[in-house]
């Protein structure tokens, strides 16, 4: 929908505005489109004909609402397309990889769970927004009262396609939006409008070049093409998504990873350029940037829930957390401790904790034979 010329000037100050409003609210970044996602849909629907999203049954429904915001939001007329930033500082990410001993969480998980503040904030400058559409009377009569809604990793939205169309980044050979002021080391949230404001270019220039750093350094080989993952190899799928029993293979090939990976964020050339977060409750807790595995395997569920109240963490649920770290533990050095630990949960209630329980004491024991018997307490 194209406003009347009349409009034009005050849908510009007003889309002006609401730049100015998310800054003042913490938000990295925003950027405005319409409701034509581009090409974006339609490579959606190629990737899920792929099967590359393996058990994610969400990402099939809902489709048609998915690729038309106007269907997910009657009225929908433009979406502001918001970014803020995660990454904690001094969280040492390569270091903690390279210690087999700890346990490594996505960064992004480290902190408080990032969705009721970011809709918490885009509710505030939805308010903000109606404030100033007051002082607006020739747009509050030609579209009157101001519908909103919010948005951030939690309804069928193309989250990345629209933060691309609305000028925040490109989506790069890693299938992350990176933007050249900050890498991809952030949080996107969405607020549908019924107002037609003037959008902003969309980023169509892709900066990748001939790097192929995110492909070389992925640990399971997750990317079967430039900007193509499939998912059913990713260590984040695997340790966050999948239910039940993570394939045999892939098990050695997830290292310390016990929720998320980052691997193809972290080596990226433009993550150099990521800011530290403003936002403290995305700084770790429960010490989970410095945990070692057998602390972790060592929480009871009760200490589990305790510990994860707030956090991303808590939806992966106490089964597949220990399921995750059974894994790292097989991968890890050989310990009498890490063995007395993993006897100790061998008789588990669950069956899918006592297999990979059972993978990681064979591994374990392996190490014995190989070593010499030379073990780490």
């Amino acid at each position: 929908m194209i406003a009347d010329s009349h409009l034009q000037p005050d849908l510009q100050r007003l889309a002006d505005h609401i730049r100015q409003l998310a800054r003042e609210l913490g938000f990295s970044a925003c950027g405005i489109t319409g409701v034509d996602l581009g090409e974006h849909p339609a490579y959606l629907k190629k990737w899920l004909a792929a099967g590359y999203h393996g058990q994610m049954q969400w990402m099939e429904n809902h489709l048609d609402k998915r690729c038309n915001p106007a269907l997910l939001e009657p009225g929908t007329l433009s979406i502001i397309s918001v970014r803020l930033d995660y990454l904690p500082p001094e969280t040492q990410a390569i270091k903690v990889l390279n210690n087999p001993e700890q346990a490594y969480v996505s960064r992004y998980a480290l902190g408080r769970d990032y969705h009721k503040l970011i809709r918490k904030r885009l509710a505030q400058l939805a308010e903000q927004i109606n404030q100033h559409l007051q002082q607006l009377p020739a747009l509050q009569a030609a579209f009157g009262e101001l519908k909103s809604r919010a948005f951030t990793d939690s309804a069928p939205v193309l989250e990345r396609g629209i933060a691309q169309q609305a000028g925040l980044g490109w989506i790069g050979k890693n299938c992350m939006l990176i933007t050249p002021r900050a890498g991809s080391l952030f949080f996107l949230g969405e607020l549908y409008l019924n107002l037609p404001l003037p959008p902003d270019p969309a980023f169509v220039k892709d900066h990748c070049g001939q790097c192929n750093a995110c492909h070389t350094a992925c640990p399971t080989q997750a990317f079967v093409a430039d900007g193509v993952l499939d998912a059913q190899r990713c260590i984040s799928y695997l340790t966050i998504e999948l239910e039940g029993s993570i394939p045999l293979e892939l098990r050695p090939l997830i290292g310390n990873r016990i929720f998320g990976c980052d691997d193809c964020q972290l080596v990226c050339p433009w993550t150099r350029f990521a800011p530290s977060t403003r936002e403290k409750d995305f700084h770790p807790r429960h010490d989970l940037d410095s945990a070692s595995l057998l602390e972790l395997f060592n929480w009871d569920e009760n200490t589990f829930l305790k510990n994860t109240e707030g956090s991303a963490i808590r939806r992966t649920g106490y089964t597949n957390w220990l399921r995750n770290l059974a894994v790292a533990l097989g991968n890890a050095p050989h310990s009498n401790a890490v063995i007395q630990a993993l006897k100790e949960k061998s008789q588990h209630p669950e069956a899918v904790v006592r297999e990979h329980v059972e993978w990681a004491l064979e591994g374990q024991l392996g190490k014995t034979a190989t070593s010499g018997g030379v073990t780490t307490q």
